[in-house]
């Protein structure tokens, strides 16, 4: 049923477990897995001097956090036999990241974890998987 599944990760609690569910469909369906981690583009460029140290430190910060998110999810694809894919993508608005990532790639499904943010915090942080699902065009799996 699904040949390719993209899974979206930020390296926290909920996406380690959205990227276990990922890794056992994946192996049930025999899918290769692309991981992606958004990152917002540098957000200093253009306003008055531009900092190459600035910049530097911000880019090997979001490439460290990356690192770590796709060694673990590298481990669990591993120990499945999962074909696995990592894609680290800047974009301003996270969800529509992962949305175009899903579309260029065609990808048969986007997992994602939820953090399971309810009443005033939800409204205050939003949902980058409510999003997703509100974007997409594809199948989004939302594990809690």
């Amino acid at each position: 049923m699904f040949k390719h599944i993209l899974l979206a990760t930020d390296g926290s609690a909920s996406a380690e477990h959205a990227a276990k569910k990922a890794m056992e469909l994946a192996r049930i369906h025999g899918a290769h897995v692309t991981a992606a981690y958004v990152v917002d583009p540098y957000p200093y460029i253009g306003i008055g001097e531009v900092n190459p140290m600035a910049f530097q430190s911000y880019m090997n910060s979001a490439q460290e956090a990356s690192t770590k998110a796709f060694t673990h999810i590298a481990d669990l694809a591993a120990a499945e036999g999962v074909q696995l894919q990592v894609r680290l993508v800047e974009n301003m608005q996270t969800a529509r990241g992962i949305v175009e990532l899903a579309e260029e790639a065609a990808a048969d499904l986007i997992v994602i974890g939820s953090h399971g943010r309810s009443g005033v915090q939800k409204l205050v942080l939003g949902s980058v998987a409510g999003k997703v699902v509100a974007l997409s065009s594809r199948p989004v799996l939302v594990i809690r």
